[in-house]
């Protein structure tokens, strides 16, 4: 009997409920990959480009950053890993990491191995099917952050990067209404978004005079989530928190019922 998960017992279940609704079955499988955490200081590497991929891993508690270091040193952050996000589901047919990834803050992840992947895909296809639509999220905020960095003003960079940070945290319960922790400094925000952090500091205390958001202590909250859209030209469809079309939970359906034994009218 599949239970609409509303209230999730972890990041990871939350962000895959969005998708399609969880058994109990597989809350349970999930809660499983999440128990061993190894836990890792501020400012360590996870990944290193050029690594050998071996394994993938979910962020449980914290908060990362992919990146890539330039020849002369210039850093470009790629995107961020809040708790509930998957690395590496498909890294191990990669002879070598194309990127780093970097912790943020104190951060906590569960590493998953290469069998356990293959089983979910092969024996939990709720499971399996959300995970897909979490590489296509991921590809699909790839995609939003090229428009931002080809397109956007530089207000509208930063706008659309703080609305997007508060909703992924907001999804996976981590956030509150429309307020998040931003561990976040200038020079960060600066190396996402293709701004030097001088301009940065200028755009966030324009944003904070024009009361559209406020920032003490790290807690950023939008106070005018509409006018900062209006700025970016954006919203959040592209994050594709809306689930599955009915088809494909109708397909899910069969598939669990082929799982369990032989189809009986």
């Amino acid at each position: 009997m599949i239970a609409d998960i509303t209230r999730a017992r972890s990041p990871l279940v939350t962000k895959l409920s969005h998708f399609v609704p969880l058994s109990a079955e597989d809350v349970r499988v999930l809660a499983a990959l999440c128990l061993n955490e190894e836990r890792f200081e501020a400012d360590t590497d996870l990944v290193v480009q050029g690594d050998v991929p071996r394994s993938a891993f979910v962020l449980t508690h914290g908060m990362a950053f992919r990146y890539r270091l330039l020849p002369d040193g210039k850093r470009q952050i790629l995107t961020f890993m809040i708790p509930g996000d998957v690395f590496g589901l498909h890294a191990f047919l990669l002879r070598a990491m194309d990127h780093s990834i970097g912790t943020l803050v104190p951060t906590r992840l569960a590493t998953i191995s290469r069998a356990t992947v293959l089983d979910l895909f092969d024996h939990h296809p709720r499971i399996g099917a959300a995970l897909w639509w979490c590489a296509l999220q991921e590809e699909a905020i790839s995609r939003e952050r090229i428009v931002a960095l080809g397109r956007r003003s530089a207000r509208g960079r930063v706008a659309y990067l703080l609305c997007e940070l508060v909703w992924r945290q907001r999804a996976v319960e981590r956030g509150e209404d429309d307020a998040m922790r931003l561990p976040l400094t200038q020079v960060e925000l600066a190396d996402t978004l293709g701004l030097t952090s001088v301009h940065v500091n200028r755009i966030m205390r324009g944003f904070r005079e024009d009361n559209l958001i406020t920032l003490a202590r790290r807690r950023l909250t939008l106070l005018d989530v509409e006018r900062l859209q209006e700025i970016a030209g954006f919203n959040q469809d592209y994050l594709h928190f809306g689930g599955a079309p009915e088809e494909v939970e109708r397909y899910l359906d069969r598939l669990e019922q082929d799982h369990a034994g032989p189809h009986r009218p």
